[in-house]
C-alpha cells in the first residue's frame, strides 16, 4: 500500500470489464493514486470511478474521445481542476479489428491507426505539457506483442502497436530533460472484453494456449498487466525510460 501516495494518474479506456484500463485504474488507486478515468463509454468510466470511491479511493470520470485534440484539452482541464496536475498517464484506449490485409478496407486501416497510434501521440503530447509543471512524471503506453512480431490478421493493429513501441522510445529521449519517463507495455494473450470481441470467443478456455505457442500454457489476466504498469508508475522505476516490457508468458521468446 502507498506506492503511489500523492500522485495523480490518468487511465484512458477504463470502462471495459474485464479490461486492462479498468484493472489498472483500480490497482493504481489501491496504491494511493488519485485517478482520472476516461472512456468513450462514459457510463463504464463512471462505474470504474465509483468502484474506486467505494474502496476508499479518490477518482473522477469523464467521457473522452482519445482521437480528438479538443478531447485531450478538456481532459487536462478536468484533471487540473480536480487535482491540480498530472503525474502518471496510461495511454490504454485501443481497438482491434483483426482481418486479413486482402479484405481490410481503408476505413478499417485508418480507424485502427487513429485509435491505436494517433491517440497515443495526442496523449503523450498533452501529458508532457502537464507533467513539465510538476517537474517530472511517468507515461506508460500500451502496445502489444503484435508491435514486436508479425501475427496473422494484425496488419493494421500491429503497425499501430509497433508505432507505439518506437514512438515511446523517441518520447523517452525527448522528455528526459524534463524528468519525464516513457515506457511501453506489450501484453500477449490476455483475457479481456477486447480479446473476446476480436476472437469471437466467449470463454477464455477456448483460446489457443498450447505450450508450443505460449510456453506457460495459459492466457494472462488483466492484473498481470496492471502490476507491471504499477511498477512503471511508481518511483521504483525512476531509472527506467525508453524500455519495453513484454508480458506474454514466453510467447515471443
Amino acid at each position: 500500500m502507498g506506492r503511489l501516495d500523492g500522485k495523480v494518474a490518468l487511465v484512458t479506456g477504463a470502462a471495459s470489464n474485464p479490461g486492462l484500463g479498468r484493472t489498472t485504474a483500480l490497482r493504481l488507486a489501491a496504491e494511493g493514486a488519485k485517478l482520472a478515468v476516461s472512456d468513450i463509454d462514459v457510463v463504464g468510466a463512471q462505474t470504474c470511478a465509483q468502484e474506486i470511491q467505494s474502496a476508499g479511493g479518490d477518482a473522477i470520470a469523464f467521457q473522452q474521445n482519445v482521437t480528438s485534440e479538443d478531447g485531450w484539452v478538456e481532459a487536462m482541464e478536468a484533471i487540473s481542476s480536480a487535482y491540480g496536475g498530472l503525474d502518471i498517464c496510461v495511454n490504454n484506449a485501443g481497438i482491434a479489428v483483426l482481418v486479413p490485409i486482402e479484405s481490410m478496407t481503408l476505413e478499417e486501416w485508418n480507424r485502427q491507426i487513429e485509435v491505436n497510434l494517433t491517440s497515443v501521440f495526442l496523449g503523450c503530447r498533452a501529458a508532457i505539457a502537464a507533467m513539465k509543471k510538476r517537474e517530472g512524471g511517468s507515461i506508460i503506453n500500451l502496445s502489444s506483442v503484435a508491435g514486436i512480431v508479425g501475427l496473422q490478421t494484425c496488419t493494421a493493429y500491429g503497425a499501430a502497436k509497433g508505432g507505439v513501441r518506437i514512438m515511446s522510445k523517441s518520447i523517452a529521449v525527448e522528455a528526459a530533460k524534463y524528468n519525464i519517463r516513457c515506457n511501453s507495455v506489450h501484453p500477449g494473450v490476455i483475457w479481456t472484453n477486447m480479446q473476446a470481441q476480436a476472437t469471437g470467443l466467449n470463454d477464455p478456455s477456448a483460446l489457443e494456449v498450447s505450450p508450443a505457442r505460449i510456453p506457460l500454457g495459459r492466457p494472462g489476466e488483466p492484473l498481470d498487466i496492471a502490476n507491471c504498469i504499477l511498477y512503471l508508475a511508481s518511483d521504483e522505476s525512476n531509472y527506467v525510460t525508453g524500455a519495453e516490457f513484454v508480458i506474454d508468458a514466453g510467447m515471443t521468446a
